[in-house]
Order: C-alpha cells, then sequence, then structure tokens
C-alpha cells in the first residue's frame, strides 16, 4: 500500500477490538476501507491481526490500559502522525466483575466503572481535540441494556453502563457545534466466549424474556455501530439491539 493510499482511507479506533464483538466492529470498518487501530488490555492475536490486513487496510495494535489518560492521548497523537484524521471512535474496553450488592468489594466496584466509564470517557475527551479541529468525526459508545434495565448481581456493571448513557448525551451536546456526533449503542445479550459459559438451563430462562427467542450476534452489534458513525444528523440518541428485550 503506498503512502497516499494510506492517507486516502479513513480511521477507526476501536477500543476493547481485540475480541468478540469489538473484533467484530473492527472488521466491519476494515470491510469498508477504514484503517483500523484497535486498543486493549492483552493485545490482539496474530491471526486478528492478519485477517484484518487482508482486507487491504492498515491495523494498529496497541495493548495499554483505557483508564490511563496519558495513554489515550498517546493513541491519538500516533493516529495525528501517522493517519492525519481519526474519523470514528468506538467505544467498546469494558470489564464485568458480577456478585450481589451486599457481597461487593470496593475493588471490584471502583475496576469496572474505571475502565468502562472513565476508560469511555479519557478516549472521548482525546479524540475530541482532533476531530473538532476537523469539524467531523463520529463516537459510538458501548452501552448495554444492562444500564438501561438492571440485573441481579451487576450493580456497578449497571452503574458504569447507565453512566455512559449519560455520558453520550452530554459530549453530543458540547461537541456538535463542531460536527461531531456522539451516539451510544445498548446491546443485548449477545452470543459471546462469555454467553458460551452460562448453563443451558439459564440461557433458556434467557431466551424466554426475549421477544425474538434469540441471542444477538456480534455482527448485529457491528450493523449498528457502522449504521450510527455514517448518520450526520443523529446525534445523543441510544440504539438499542436487544431483540425486543428492553423496549424503549
Amino acid at each position: 500500500m503506498t503512502e497516499n493510499t494510506q492517507e486516502l482511507k479513513k480511521t477507526a479506533l476501536v477500543t476493547g477490538g481485540s475480541r468478540g464483538i469489538g473484533a467484530s466492529i473492527a472488521h466491519k470498518f476494515a470491510d469498508q476501507g477504514y484503517n483500523i487501530v484497535i486498543v486493549s488490555r492483552s493485545g490482539s492475536t496474530e491471526s486478528h491481526i492478519q485477517a484484518l490486513e487482508s482486507k487491504n487496510v492498515v491495523v494498529k495494535d496497541f495493548k495499554g490500559d483505557v483508564t490511563d489518560t496519558n495513554f489515550a492521548k498517546e493513541i491519538m497523537t500516533f493516529i495525528k502522525a501517522n493517519f492525519q484524521t481519526i474519523d470514528v471512535l468506538v467505544n467498546n474496553a469494558g470489564i464485568t466483575r458480577d456478585t450481589l450488592l451486599m457481597r461487593m468489594k470496593e475493588a471490584d466496584f471502583d475496576a469496572v466503572i474505571d475502565i468502562n466509564l472513565k476508560g469511555t470517557f479519557n478516549f472521548i475527551q482525546a479524540a475530541s481535540k482532533l476531530m473538532m479541529k476537523q469539524r467531523q468525526g463520529a463516537i459510538i459508545n458501548i452501552a448495554s441494556v444492562i444500564g438501561q434495565m438492571g440485573n441481579v448481581g451487576q450493580a456497578n456493571y449497571a452503574a458504569s453502563k447507565a453512566g455512559i448513557l449519560g455520558l453520550t448525551k452530554a459530549a453530543a451536546r458540547e461537541l456538535s457545534m463542531r460536527g461531531v456526533t456522539v451516539n451510544a449503542v445498548a446491546p443485548g445479550y449477545v452470543e459471546t466466549e462469555m454467553t458460551d459459559e452460562i448453563p443451558e438451563k439459564a440461557k433458556r430462562a434467557m431466551l424466554e424474556n426475549i421477544p425474538l427467542q434469540k441471542l444477538g450476534q456480534p455482527s448485529d452489534i457491528a450493523e449498528a455501530v457502522y449504521f450510527l458513525a455514517n448518520q450526520s444528523y443523529i446525534t445523543g440518541t441510544t440504539l438499542d439491539v436487544n431483540g425486543g428485550l428492553y423496549m424503549n
């Protein structure tokens, strides 16, 4: 790929893009010709990177902590120097540490809030400075149906994802004056490595509450994210992708 070709391509940054939903999002944008920047705690596998590169795009993979403000700034400095623009930011990085409210350790509450909510804030703040100078850009934050309806044993996770919904609206109002859109996607139960570990009895009970009677696929979330990334007149909204589990 020539340098000029690289410059002509758009750039998408996906946090938590090494596997699961994040990996599917990265593939969706690569399919559309975006250069891809991935941020994750453990780094991407070589096979994941090669699969993305096979789509004739540039892929950069960074291992780091999204709660580190300086790390977020360093990523933006790299993007500015190597890709000139950041067109799409997808804040997907997140963790769960589930237990009942009465038993939840402070460290488990703090860790989930820090990674899920503060990490999202850090990358919005860092990316927004570039996007506002560009006078264009799309930010999509991955929330959750749990942040809308709550769930037993997930007080920390529900709080972090509900916080993302509020953060999305506030950021949308602040950044709209420079043509930057900020939206959220709230997935329901999606078939990933995590849901594969759920016992069949529990999974059947889960499906009974979903009108479409099936789990979502990572590609369903990726399609929703890509849709929002290409809408210039939608901002501050949440797109629910949950099979009807929660109807707002």
